[in-house]
């Protein structure tokens, strides 16, 4: 593929969020984007905004833990705009609760969607990318990676996208694919409103607490995480690999 044919780019989790203003931007990059998530009918609004706007876009329901659905979703992706080299995979749940409350179905659930979920769509993906000898994996952490109270299965599986993301980078690299990760702060979304929601705070106390501890003090926006997909993107980042991005208003370790 030459550089002056559309990329193909597949965003998960892309109904909302993170997700939507990913799909939005690269759209806006001059990329073709399969917005997919669980709900295909979800998708909708995104795709018919991006088309709007001129842009290309295609709605796609799959199940990411669903190793027949990826395969399906990918198989289609390809028939209606063309061979992936981009993959954000950005699809993610929250089943939080402290250790000695947390079910199994709670920890299997967040592991089946954060690590099968990239492990699928990667893998089912990757092989266009070296077929084409080019490609982006962008995968989504988050702070939460280093820890934090009531979060252990989305801590656990942050931390694991970060490892899965570098492996990716090693064997991937040879065949002009990168691999990154992005592992944002506190982005003002739906799943952070249901945060607020659950624990009995407004979601302006909520952003209120979170401008307070940022270095910039301010919350992040979905079009912050944007930015920084865009750049491991883009054909420019192709000595850029196997780098784990915080985009979280400061410093983290």
């Amino acid at each position: 593929m030459t550089t002056d044919q559309q990329r193909v780019a597949v965003v998960t989790g892309a109904a909302r969020g993170i997700g939507a203003g990913v799909a939005r931007r690269l759209a806006a990059d001059g990329m073709a984007v399969a917005v997919l998530d669980l709900d295909e009918s979800a998708c909708a609004p995104v795709v018919e905004e991006i088309a709007a706007a001129g842009g290309r876009a295609l709605a796609v329901g799959a199940d990411v833990s669903d190793e027949e659905q990826v395969a399906a979703a990918v198989e289609r992706i390809v028939d209606e705009l063309g061979p992936p080299t981009v993959l954000v995979n950005n699809a993610g749940i929250i089943r939080d609760n402290l250790i000695f409350r947390m079910s199994v179905a709670d920890w299997d659930a967040v592991m089946a969607v954060h690590l099968r979920g990239a492990f699928l769509m990667t893998r089912a993906c990757q092989a266009h990318m070296t077929a084409e000898r080019h490609g982006r994996i962008v995968n989504l952490s988050s702070t939460s990676a280093q820890g934090n109270r009531g979060q252990v299965n989305y801590s656990a599986a942050k931390a694991g996208m970060q490892g899965f993301t570098k492996t990716l980078a090693i064997e991937l690299g040879k065949f002009g694919v990168t691999a990154n990760a992005i592992a944002p702060g506190f982005i003002e979304t739906e799943m952070t409103a249901e945060t607020a929601e659950r624990i009995g705070i407004s979601f302006e106390d909520l952003k209120a607490q979170a401008s307070a501890a940022a270095a910039v003090a301010r919350t992040g926006v979905p079009a912050d995480i944007a930015h920084a997909v865009s750049f491991f993107a883009s054909e420019g980042a192709g000595f850029t690999t196997g780098q784990v991005l915080y985009v979280a208003g400061g410093p983290c370790d």
